[in-house]
């Protein structure tokens, strides 16, 4: 899986790179075209001479060539990248990556990269389970930040405890594994996210506190995986760059309704997270209300955007959406999965702290039409859009 992948590995001051230069020799051997970024003290502990021969690149450390003033360009390096492995990564650096410092080439790179990012911690077992450490790498998970757990064994300090860099074969083996599982949903997906806007008048409407992070997310989960992705937005602050993605903005309902319906069938698979206004005003307004006393606004119902395309969906494909409830969710979720016509549903609640509108984080519970049900801890939305995706990827597998 790694044949013509584009990796860098990054080097941070820790006794673990010796390490390093096994893991390149083993990149290298499946394929992968390999650079190396190195902090300048992580040339105390192995040099760039090992490691450019074993790459066949140069290694970068330097923001600059001293000789003759060339730039290396962290910025190209970003681009170039299909996988960042950070590896051995020093609390120092987890730290430095959390707050966004940038003050050497590796965290520049860190910041630029448009690929997906893996660290491989190495540390003191005090070190790895100190609080502040702990609480760094949870910001970058929820940056979206993978992990690759240092394993529990003798430690340079002497002592015996967690902070063991992996060891190269799986760091490698992690590696081949997620080229095989972003590459593995060759699918045509269907997403919704975001709100929609009902028109009062020019300047007014009824809606709603979606902000599309949760439908964003799953977005760009499912692109990362291979999917060719349409997102139809509602009315969001949030950007898409994924050249997997393909996103078409709507503001009304019914603007909605009728992308969903119309591209559907040339989908497998569909995934309605958007928060869609169930009514919308009778009337709407050319200009500007200017009266002054109350007003009274008729509503009549949107048109069911999951109700169409479940009753739509043929047995080649797969339709899931979502049930945000306050009370009984349970029974409104399950019901709501089979009068929709889906094959799995995302229950949240409103009285979990942390979960529903605005939040970067969700606590969700997935329902299967087969009677499966999983309930999944608060985790950033990131990190849910994984096991949405992967809930999704098993229905496409058995159809």
């Amino acid at each position: 899986m790694l044949q013509g992948k584009h990796i860098i590995i990054g080097i941070t001051g820790s006794i673990a790179a010796y390490k390093t230069a096994l893991l390149t020799r083993l990149l290298i051997k499946q394929g992968a075209t390999v650079k190396i970024v190195m902090t300048p003290l992580a040339k105390e502990f192995i040099t760039p001479v090992t490691l450019a021969t074993l790459s066949k690149n140069t290694v970068l450390s330097d923001f600059f060539h001293h000789d003759d003033g060339t730039w290396n360009s962290h910025v190209d390096l970003g681009i170039w990248a299909d996988v960042f492995v950070i590896a051995p990564c020093t609390a120092n650096t987890l730290a430095k990556m959390a707050n966004g410092i940038a003050d050497n080439l590796l965290l520049t790179t860190y910041l630029s990269v448009r690929c997906p990012v893996v660290v491989a911690p190495a540390m003191d077992m005090d070190m790895f389970a100190h609080k502040a450490t702990q609480r760094n790498i949870t910001t970058l998970k929820n940056d979206g930040v993978s992990f690759i757990e240092p394993t529990s064994g003798e430690l340079a300090s002497g002592l015996d405890g967690k902070g063991r860099m992996a060891e190269p074969e799986a760091i490698a083996q992690w590696l081949s594994d997620f080229f095989e599982t972003k590459e593995s949903l060759k699918k045509k997906i269907l997403i919704t996210a975001g709100p929609t806007y009902e028109a009062i008048d020019p300047v007014r409407f009824i809606g709603n506190y979606s902000t599309g992070k949760m439908g964003f997310a799953i977005a760009e989960e499912a692109a990362n995986r291979g999917a060719q992705v349409t997102l139809i937005a509602g009315p969001v602050q949030l950007k898409t760059t994924h050249p997997n993605i393909t996103r078409i903005d709507v503001k009304s309902a019914q603007e909605m309704h009728d992308v969903a319906v119309k591209l559907f069938p040339e989908m497998d698979a569909g995934i309605l997270s958007a928060a869609v206004a169930d009514f919308t005003p009778e009337t709407k307004y050319d200009i500007k209300i200017k009266e002054k006393q109350s007003l009274t606004i008729h509503l009549k119902p949107n048109p069911d955007i999951a109700q169409k395309l479940g009753s739509i969906k043929t047995n080649k494909q797969i339709l899931a959406g979502f049930a945000l409830e306050t009370n009984d969710e349970m029974a409104h979720a399950m019901g709501k999965l089979e009068r929709k016509n889906f094959d799995f549903i995302v229950l949240n609640s409103l009285a979990d702290k942390g979960a529903g509108f605005g939040y970067d984080t969700n606590k969700v519970t997935i329902i299967q039409r087969n009677g499966e049900k999983k309930d999944f801890e608060l985790k950033s939305k990131k990190e849910v859009a994984k096991d949405i995706i992967s809930i999704l990827a098993s229905c496409l597998d058995r159809i």
